[in-house]
């Protein structure tokens, strides 16, 4: 079950409980009958904000469940002044990749280009750019929020074969 169908669940059993609650009450039956529809028209009303809510960034302060986090990887972004700095993020141990909404701030939007111009510099361009506790509100600004991941060591070399213990140049036999 995703996280729409528990949410969903959630809601339909809470307006369930509430309109059975109204209904059992003593009232006249005029009351009742609006009980039973409000609860009715509370279904579509739930779901279709809940389908709207899926398709738009979290803002990153309202982030509980995974505020754990010690990295991310940022897979896009875009970043509009005076509004806020958009980012589509990989969290680790999350299957799906999620978006965010981060409070307009220059230094911050200055570090991410930053950190994108040094991913594309990496060889083969094809570096990645990481975020540094993406949840946690700091005013610790020592080290920026994103940088560029470092290149990967190379592969080590093939050392099966032990080196020879006197160079022979080739043709000549020993």
């Amino acid at each position: 079950m995703n996280d729409l169908s528990g949410l969903f669940a959630a809601t339909v059993a809470v307006a369930g409980l509430l309109t059975l609650i109204s209904i059992w009450t003593p009232r006249r039956l005029a009351v009742k009958g609006t009980a039973l529809a409000s609860g009715v028209l509370l279904l579509p009303l739930a779901y279709a904000s809940l389908v709207d809510l899926l398709s738009r960034p979290k803002p990153i302060d309202l982030e509980w469940w995974q505020a754990h986090a010690q990295e991310a990887t940022v897979l896009g972004s875009q970043m509009q002044e005076g509004q806020g700095i958009y980012v589509w993020l990989q969290l680790p141990d999350v299957r799906e990749p999620r978006g965010y909404v981060l409070p307009w701030n220059r230094t911050t939007a200055e570090q991410l280009q930053q950190a994108q111009r040094q991913a594309e510099q990496q060889p083969g361009g094809g570096g990645s750019v990481r975020m540094r506790l993406p949840f946690e509100p700091s005013l610790d600004d020592r080290e920026p929020m994103f940088y560029a991941q470092p290149q990967p060591a190379p592969p080590p070399k093939d050392m099966t074969s032990p080196p020879p213990k006197y160079y022979q140049p080739p043709g000549r036999d020993a």
